[in-house]
């Protein structure tokens, strides 16, 4: 499938009229298909050949030494979360994943710091920790400029969503799809599901897999080409804005069988408010044809209500 593509340097160009058309070009796209690929997104070659360097690295140790990084009363929330821990809300079947998932860092002194539990030091791998720092900051950048345009796509002060993600409770989650050995009975590498944060930010996986549900209920393949990520809407944006940005369903479907004996690597970026955020509906997103669709709900609330409902917390 052909998702709409946007150019970040027409937002950050000075250029008004670039700026316009790339917000304008954004919008649509979140209203219409809720994925869109970004061109000059800020993360080199070089990086991205890194994250993905040291990750594979990483997945390749025994399973008992990725053990040494698992924490299970971070509800996988930092460090290495087994295979088969997670499945979808709704689902019984485990996704057939593991991850390693890394927060934010909190370096000016703000007393949210001491909400947030340290990342975990993966020591066999003295780049692996470093290389995600440099990846986190700069899907962070990434981030806060796509938000911006969204702000002003939706009449909001171009920096509205500035404050609420300053130290916000984002995630870098490296996933491993291991090969499949034999013929799963349910599930498939990542069930249907919606995203909890504002948006996600995803550079290309290493094999194809992606699927989005279209507005016609249809399964569409999607790739981004090399020079793209894909960043599309979660659940959290979708409820500030009352429906006007949805949040697309989308899942990793297993490959052919002839592929089965090929790993799939993904990197995904969650980026996450603060969790005292009101996700409460924008005013300007209420009308007499669209009536307030959600209760009233804290970003931290809503996470916590999430991460029970797909297996990570009791």
């Amino acid at each position: 499938m052909s998702i709409p593509v946007v150019d970040l340097a027409d937002f950050l160009s000075g250029d008004s009229a670039k700026k316009d058309a790339f917000v304008q070009s954004l919008g649509a796209a979140y209203e219409q298909v809720g994925f869109v690929a970004v061109k000059n997104h800020g993360l080199s070659d070089e990086l991205i050949a890194k994250l993905y360097k040291y990750v594979e690295t990483f997945f390749s140790l025994p399973t008992e030494e990725k053990k040494r990084y698992e924490i299970p009363e971070l509800a996988g929330q930092r460090g290495f979360t087994s295979f088969g821990r997670e499945h979808a809300k709704g689902s019984d079947a485990p996704d057939l994943k593991e991850f390693f998932q890394f927060g934010q860092m909190v370096e000016d002194g703000d007393s949210v710091k001491e909400v947030y539990p340290d990342n975990v030091q993966v020591t066999q791998l003295p780049e692996f920790n470093p290389t995600l720092e440099n990846a986190y900051k700069m899907y962070e950048k990434t981030g806060a400029a796509l938000l911006q345009a969204i702000a002003l796509y939706l009449n909001l002060e171009e920096h509205y969503f500035d404050e609420h993600i300053h130290n916000g409770n984002s995630i870098l989650r490296c996933i491993h799809y291991p090969p499949i050995t034999v013929a799963p009975k349910n599930a498939i590498r990542a069930e249907q599901h919606e995203d909890i944060n504002l948006i996600t930010l995803l550079v290309g996986a290493s094999a194809d897999g992606l699927e989005i549900l279209n507005k016609q209920g249809e399964w569409i393949g999607v790739t981004a080409l090399p020079e793209q990520i894909v960043v599309n809407v979660g659940d959290m944006l979708q409820r500030l804005t009352n429906n006007k940005l949805r949040s697309s369903t989308h899942r990793v479907v297993n490959p052919p069988k002839e592929k089965w004996h090929t790993p799939r690597f993904s990197m995904p970026f969650f980026l996450h408010p603060r969790s005292e955020m009101s996700l409460t509906c924008l005013e300007n997103c209420i009308d007499e044809s669209h009536p307030k669709a959600f209760e009233d709900i804290t970003a931290g609330e809503y996470l916590d209500e999430r991460l029970r409902e797909i297996g990570l917390k009791k």
